[in-house]
């Protein structure tokens, strides 16, 4: 991680020596933010860990500008480093608002109006490659991702698990996967949902969603972003709001199949929680037992999402392997 040292010389070298400096809440992530003010100025210093993060942010927020949609000015940057110092959208964030009161359906249909945008410009196939240097999420991909949760979290709270039930797991996603890629791919940015999603004031259309936390992007199906926003492990969103935003994106798209789209979403809605529920018991292991607040919402919107026969096998394995009456123990 960038030192206390390491930052504030960069903040030197780029003209924020004197700025006052204000650390941010965490999240489940290494970095780290700080807000810096000097004078008028307002800007973010973002802090990451020595890999590619820095760098993959600013190749995403280059792509995502291009193609219209509102993302943070890059101030100053030594990505090397981990290092950068970015436009502060304020604390207009969809979680603020709608903690605030705001009605939530606008803000909803604006961000998915935004992902429609995305979609619309960003198109890959197996033909070309748009996006060449993106990790692209298939089967294969969701299915390692799935595995952390009988590998890493049923092990933490019942012992070892047995070869068999395993096996039996990854067969089951496996089968449940293959229906989920049958959708268009686009660029697809993995925490698309109200904690990292700004409304800002006086940007027209769809440059009015302010997006952040997208340097882990990749090409995937059109599907995942759209669960992430709807389904968000956070907070409760309303059926009558999920089911206007999920009408509206597919009358976008009238060429997608509405019985593929429905499986697909399904089976990654399912894919998404059941990882998210292990990283949320992992970071409770950790000492963040905040995040348990948040497993019976998941638990409960993966038990909705096994109701798709596309997930029939899944759902097979819950019932025999882990029951809801086991499921306190996670």
């Amino acid at each position: 991680m960038v030192s206390a040292a390491a930052a504030t010389a960069f903040l030197q070298r780029h003209g924020w020596r004197d700025a006052r400096r204000t650390a941010l809440p965490g999240d489940a992530s290494a970095r780290r933010y700080e807000r810096l003010r000097l004078g008028e100025r307002r800007a973010l210093l973002m802090l990451a860990p020595p890999d590619d993060t820095a760098a993959n942010f600013m190749a995403i927020a280059g792509l995502l500008h291009g193609a219209g949609l509102s993302v943070p000015a890059i101030l100053a940057a030594e990505p090397d480093q981990g290092m950068l110092v970015v436009e502060d959208f304020g604390d207009g964030t969809y979680t603020a608002l709608l903690d605030g009161g705001a009605e939530a359906l606008p803000l909803y249909q604006l961000a998915v109006d935004a992902l429609i945008h995305l979609h619309r410009a960003f198109v890959a196939t197996d033909d070309t490659a748009p996006l060449p240097d993106l990790p692209v999420f298939d089967a294969e991909r969701f299915l390692q991702q799935t595995m952390l949760f009988c590998e890493s979290d049923l092990p933490a709270a019942f012992g070892p698990v047995e070869a068999a039930v395993s096996d039996s797991f990854r067969r089951a996603w496996e089968t449940a996967l293959s229906q989920a890629m049958s959708v268009p791919r686009s660029l697809l940015l993995r925490d698309f949902h109200a904690g990292n999603l700004f409304h800002l004031a006086g940007r027209p259309s769809v440059r009015a969603c302010g997006l952040i936390d997208f340097q882990d992007a990749g090409i995937g199906p059109v599907t995942y972003d759209l669960v992430s926003l709807l389904q968000d492990a956070r907070r409760d969103i309303a059926d009558d709001v999920a089911a206007a935003c999920l009408e509206r994106y597919s009358a976008a798209f009238p060429d997608i199949d509405r019985a593929a789209f429905a499986a697909s979403y399904a089976v990654l809605a399912a894919q998404r929680h059941v990882r998210v529920i292990a990283i949320f018991s992992r970071l409770a292991r950790q000492g963040k037992p905040g995040y348990l607040d948040h497993l019976p919402r998941l638990w409960r919107l993966l038990d909705l999402a096994l109701q798709h026969p596309a997930l029939a096998q899944v759902a097979a394995w819950f019932e025999v392997n882990l029951p809801r009456q086991g499921r306190g123990e996670i």
